[in-house]
């Protein structure tokens, strides 16, 4: 570690600088908006939640004493599907004018050892999608991709849900009729067509029989040639 670079866990009187800091991050970030609110009061009372709740991790780098970098991360586990306890980071930042010197390096040490010294044997890093300093920094020290995150608003994602909800729904078609309907329909066809068939069999029957008389030979004898 350079003179003048140091790593330490963060306190109620650093938020102010916690403040700034993560909105410098956000500023510098394509996808801003995924890493913290431009809400100054709420992006306060959260990193406060933070710092308070069990397992939070927020860890501010200085270099001479001046605050220059944050890290933020939770300890997780044992869960339903983790047996043990791993280190989540959520963000590390660090200023522009204090890049290359060792910063961000300092953090992420004074991290592992909080998540060695309870127990996680693990540290999962989230990057921001474009951050591809970030990504570098991570890949440099060992970190492999594990799993992909994907992100919706819970509004958006609601109106989505609706209207392909609606959509699947088919329109209602008439029920299916049932096998008695289908032999009463067929009773009433037959019925229908009988006296037809009938007309059709006495029309056949007197054009036989006048074909007949046609053909049978006179009672008178004929006369000669």
């Amino acid at each position: 570690m350079r003179p003048g670079v140091q790593a330490r866990a963060a306190r109620p009187a650093d938020l102010d600088d916690l403040v700034h800091l993560c909105l410098e991050a956000r500023k510098e970030a394509g996808t801003g908006a995924q890493l913290c609110t431009d809400d100054t009061e709420r992006l306060r009372r959260q990193l406060g939640a933070l710092l308070g709740v069990e397992g939070g991790m927020v860890l501010v780098g200085t270099i001479d004493e001046q605050p220059a970098g944050l890290l933020l991360g939770r300890l997780v586990g044992p869960s339903l599907f983790q047996d043990g306890t791993s280190l989540a980071l959520e963000a590390i930042y660090v200023v522009g004018t204090a890049r290359r010197r060792g910063l961000g390096h300092a953090m992420l040490a004074h991290a592992v050892s909080l998540a060695d010294q309870n127990g996680a044997a693990e540290v999962y890093a989230a990057p921001l999608p474009g951050a591809r300093g970030m990504q570098r920094f991570l890949a440099r020290l060992g970190f492999a991709p594990a799993a992909a995150f994907r992100v919706a608003g819970t509004a958006a994602l609601q109106r989505r849900l609706q209207h392909d909800g609606a959509a699947a729904v088919p329109a209602r078609r008439p029920a299916p009729r049932g096998l008695e309907d289908l032999i009463a329909r067929r009773r009433q066809a037959r019925a229908a067509r009988q006296p037809a068939e009938a007309e059709q069999s006495a029309a056949l029957g007197l054009r036989i029989d006048r074909s007949a008389a046609l053909r049978r030979p006179s009672a008178t004898p004929g006369r000669g040639w």
